[in-house]
């Protein structure tokens, strides 16, 4: 099986069956820009301050909407209005992990009635097949999609071995409203048996843990380079946070946007490279 990530985003587009992962593509495509910003600040204002600089030059938001601590109902309709204006997809991070019907209702219900905007949420493993289910019952019918964590950026993380593995068994029995990972390598194949279907498996990865100037902080992040990512391990979406924007309290618009374009060069840079070898 021939890998995906050798072929450009364009021609995967019109491969994929969620309308959500044909979207996210197209925009790339249309942007030049495979960069996703994690917005993980606290504070309504500087959460859409950051949105507003970077989202020229993203294919991707990021969101932790949980984290903000003046959270109203008014920081969705901006953010919806900002992603109309900019042209990104939004992504909450919200990692479900919970039994089927639960995670149905945290994710369609709520303060927060994340699929009502997000257009892409994602969600562990651990619970098994069911957390697919129950997020499939209120996501689908919007033309979501979802993304699993299989392998994780921080130091010491359990997502390895046959975790992964599973984790990849679920999607492929569910590629309707599965459309990627986040890991740090590319998942066609792995842990699939004899009988599994694999034509035209393409699972988009998303990449944490990208950043151009340092290696890791006090927390156990750990940093790759785009060329890296991209490049040498196949990855689609780099995700950078504070990397472009620091501490996030009242930015510097311009320097922020100069940190955008810088990743994203970066990464599109890495993408071209990669489709030239």
């Amino acid at each position: 099986m021939s890998s995906p990530h050798l072929c450009s985003y364009a021609d995967r587009a019109g491969k994929h069956k969620n309308p959500a992962a044909r979207a996210l593509l197209h925009l790339m495509v249309k942007k030049k820009s495979n960069l996703s910003v994690s917005v993980d600040v606290t504070r309504k204002k500087d959460f859409l301050a950051i949105i507003d600089a970077v989202g020229p030059y993203v294919c991707l938001i990021k969101t932790h909407i949980d984290i903000l601590e003046d959270y109203d109902q008014t920081v969705i309709e901006e953010l919806q209005t900002l992603s109309e204006k900019h042209e990104f997809l939004i992504f909450e991070d919200r990692k479900f992990a919970d039994i089927g019907n639960t995670v149905a209702l945290q994710y369609s219900s709520g303060i927060y009635k994340i699929a009502s905007w997000a257009h892409i949420t994602n969600a562990h493993a651990v619970p098994g097949p069911s957390i697919i289910t129950g997020l499939a019952s209120a996501g689908l019918p919007l033309e979501r999609g979802l993304i699993l964590l299989a392998e994780m950026s921080s130091k010491g993380a359990l997502t390895t071995g046959s975790y992964t593995e599973d984790a990849v068994r679920m999607a492929r029995a569910r590629r309707d409203f599965v459309i990627g990972f986040i890991a740090q390598h590319r998942m066609e194949g792995i842990g699939a048996c004899e009988t599994d279907d694999l034509i035209d498996e393409d699972f988009l990865i998303l990449s944490p843990g990208v950043g151009l100037d340092t290696k890791g902080d006090a927390m156990g992040q750990q940093y790759r380079t785009p060329a890296v990512v991209v490049t040498e391990c196949g990855c689609d979406v780099i995700i950078v946070g504070r990397g472009i924007f620091g501490t996030g309290h009242d930015i510097d618009v311009e320097e922020v946007q100069k940190q955008a374009q810088r990743y994203q060069a970066a990464g599109w840079g890495a993408y071209e490279k990669r489709l030239s070898k």
